[in-house]
């Protein structure tokens, strides 16, 4: 039986919509309608502590175009969750009510680990149907959700076949908290991106502390940096999600990708065709986060994965439906 299920992910940079068909049975996701906008939620969080008034508004706002959506597409269930820049809000519940109003339902501010835990079920899901496949990722997966304030990092084999529980920790480097905190230049200078780097690779001495990344085969990454950083470096003129999708990149890649938008200016990004406008400012830290992970942990390639935690809320709503 399948089932109309709608899905919201609101976290620090992007507020981001999937309206899908389900069949729980034949673990099948089939899109009635993708939508994203950048919307910047947790602009100034880091340093205030608190969701800036502007930033509320453009996130209601867009959030009363969704709730028309769905409402036209008849989904039966809807679930919202919300990330990082609402878990370090001290004026979270002034989001919450306008939430409330808007769409009928409270978002639900879930845990880091949680966050990791959805995003790891969105992102391996389809992987079991490629068995047999001599290009199938190898499990156990360790899947990247490089987010605009935390970063997500689980560590598991396909879930929805062993009904294991992964391994996750989030930490708190994204490319919105990174950018706001160290990459001020036009382009960062490279005294800013040593101490971006520094912050990063402390937080990822604390990741391989907690999870055995080491046990990894494959390094799965997902949202919206890494799939940015895999639209530059397979030099795609526009974003082509069905391009991105299962493409595998290499180390080098990353690194070069990395190395060139750190060194770029605001408007030599703009000109990258593959780039949203609402990612201008904050990609060569997303790609600063990927190319370090890599390196740390010794990944030769990452395969991309435009299924996440918005694939994983859907699924959740179905499987509770």
């Amino acid at each position: 039986m399948t089932k109309r299920v709608a899905a919201i992910d609101c976290g620090t940079n992007s507020l981001r919509l999937l309206i899908a068909d389900i069949d729980v049975a034949g673990r099948q996701l089939s899109d009635v309608e993708r939508r994203m906008e950048i919307v910047r939620l947790g602009q100034g969080v880091d340093a205030t502590g608190r969701l800036a008034p502007e930033a509320l508004e453009r996130t209601l706002r867009a959030l009363a175009d969704y709730a028309a959506d769905i409402r036209t597409a008849g989904a039966t269930a809807i679930r919202m969750v919300a990330t990082s820049a609402t878990r370090d809000a001290s004026n979270a519940a002034d989001f919450s009510s306008g939430v409330q109003r808007t769409l009928g339902i409270a978002p639900e501010v879930i845990t880091g680990r949680d966050e990791a835990r959805l995003s790891f079920a969105g992102a391996t899901a389809e992987l079991a149907g490629t068995a047999g496949s001599a290009v199938r990722p190898e499990p156990p997966y360790l899947v990247v959700d490089i987010g605009g304030g935390s970063t997500e990092f689980v560590l598991g084999g396909n879930e929805a076949v062993t009904g294991a529980d992964p391994t996750a920790i989030s930490v708190d480097i994204g490319c919105v908290r990174l950018t706001e905190r160290y990459l001020h230049g036009d382009p960062p200078t490279r005294e800013q991106v040593d101490a971006a780097t520094a912050d990063i690779d402390r937080v990822l001495a604390d990741v391989a502390a907690s999870v055995p990344v080491k046990e990894a085969c494959t390094l799965v990454g997902v949202a919206g940096s890494v799939t940015t950083v895999t639209a530059i470096a397979l030099g795609l003129p526009t974003y082509d999600p069905s391009r991105t999708h299962h493409a595998r990149v290499s180390a080098e890649t990353v690194a070069t990708v990395t190395e060139l938008l750190l060194g770029q200016t605001h408007e030599q990004r703009a000109a990258i065709g593959a780039l949203h406008p609402g990612r201008i400012d904050v990609i060569g830290a997303g790609a600063l986060v990927l190319n370090r992970i890599m390196r740390r942990f010794g990944f030769t390639e990452m395969v991309a994965s435009e299924h996440d935690i918005l694939d994983g809320i859907a699924w959740s709503i179905a499987a509770d439906a």
